[in-house]
């Protein structure tokens, strides 16, 4: 990734973001309501963890058929996505509760989920939410050399099949966390001495990392492989699926935000600076899809408002629809973007066309 240090302009003559602040925050002051989580937040967070755990527990007591254990290893994916999604997210950007204890706890649920918390900070807060969809900076937009997300990425010929192949390595997902992606992460976030926050002791941040990968693989496979009267295949078989599952899901709901035809892909000046402000950044690089629907609202945390989350990072998910209004309004009384799908379905269609045209020799995406 770009070591080079990015810079938004500041020439909003119009104020866009500082109108749009002053309007949202007067929606929550009219109304007497807390940015962060509520009472649904907290019943959402019991039907997660319950989806997630409950499956397991059964697994570890019940004496059942094999189709129904892979039922259950499904449905944990499921959860697990759900935990995500909705309270790890909010927990890690501080807007779950008003309490920082609380958000540092649900923050700490990704461990169960194969993550890390220091390492997905520096990833999605830092260089995501700050260089967003900036090649080089965002490293959501680095897939490695076996996807090609971004026009200034190098072109392989492989990736003339990367829309057939793609959505097989997405649900590769959180297995990578689990595995490599955490320790390649923290060498070098670490090297390049980035944080969110105050910046952790070293000694300290890697003990967490070993000790919290190894309580992982101990509850998550060598616990079932003493209870379990089954083959060492089958346990890792459903811990693959598991993973797979959520994988699959979280990749997908990601990309439809970012990784999209409608979403620019803008590169900066000589100097280091990019044209827009940085709120208007967001509208330009950021989608929208399935607002309306509110299964998916329910569901995905609110990550289906990603205009909305991207311009206002520190405000639970809960409230994304209600405010929703007023980021379209202001955006359209300035004249700026408000980008997009009305359905999941265009939104996935559109990803995918996107990835086609991505996997292009360039001669012939320039023709």
């Amino acid at each position: 990734m770009n070591n080079n240090t990015l810079s938004f302009s500041r020439a909003d003559s119009a104020q866009f973001f500082k109108t749009l602040n002053k309007r949202v925050n007067n929606y929550f002051r009219e109304n007497n309501l807390k940015r962060t989580g509520n009472w649904q937040l907290w019943v959402k967070t019991i039907v997660m963890f319950s989806l997630f755990l409950a499956p397991y527990f059964l697994i570890l007591t019940i004496d059942m058929p094999g189709w129904a254990q892979l039922l259950l290893t499904i449905l944990m994916g499921i959860g697990m996505a759900g935990v995500g999604m909705n309270v790890m997210h909010d927990g890690n950007h501080g807007s779950f509760s008003n309490k920082e204890w609380v958000n540092r706890l649900m923050g700490s649920s990704i461990y169960i989920l194969a993550g890390n918390v220091y390492n997905w900070q520096v990833q999605h807060n830092v260089l995501h939410h700050t260089y967003t969809n900036i090649h080089g900076h965002d490293e959501d937009l680095d897939a490695g050399r076996i996807l090609r997300f971004s026009k200034h990425a190098e072109w392989k010929w492989y990736h003339r099949f990367q829309h057939y192949y793609s959505v097989l390595l997405y649900g590769l997902l959180t297995i990578n966390w689990a595995i490599t992606t955490d320790w390649q992460q923290m060498t070098r976030y670490m090297k390049r001495k980035l944080s969110y926050g105050k910046m952790p002791d070293p000694v300290a941040n890697w003990s967490k990392l070993v000790i919290s990968k190894i309580i992982y693989v101990s509850v998550w496979i060598v616990l079932p492989l003493l209870i379990l009267d089954l083959a060492w295949w089958k346990i890792l078989l459903g811990f693959f699926i598991m993973h797979y599952t959520a994988g699959l899901i979280l990749s997908i709901v990601f990309q439809l935000a970012h990784v999209m035809d409608e979403a620019e892909m803008p590169v900066p000046e000589e100097d280091g600076t990019m044209k827009n402000t940085w709120a208007i950044h967001q509208l330009m690089t950021t989608v929208n899809f399935s607002t309306k629907n509110k299964i998916v609202n329910w569901f995905t945390g609110g990550l289906n408002h990603q205009v909305e989350h991207h311009i206002f990072p520190n405000i639970s998910h809960v409230h994304y629809t209600k405010i929703s209004k007023i980021v379209k309004e202001t955006a359209k009384e300035f004249n700026l973007p408000y980008k997009e799908y009305k359905t999941t379905r265009k939104a996935i269609w559109a990803h995918f066309k996107f990835l086609r045209e991505m996997g292009m020799k360039p001669s012939l995406q320039q023709a």
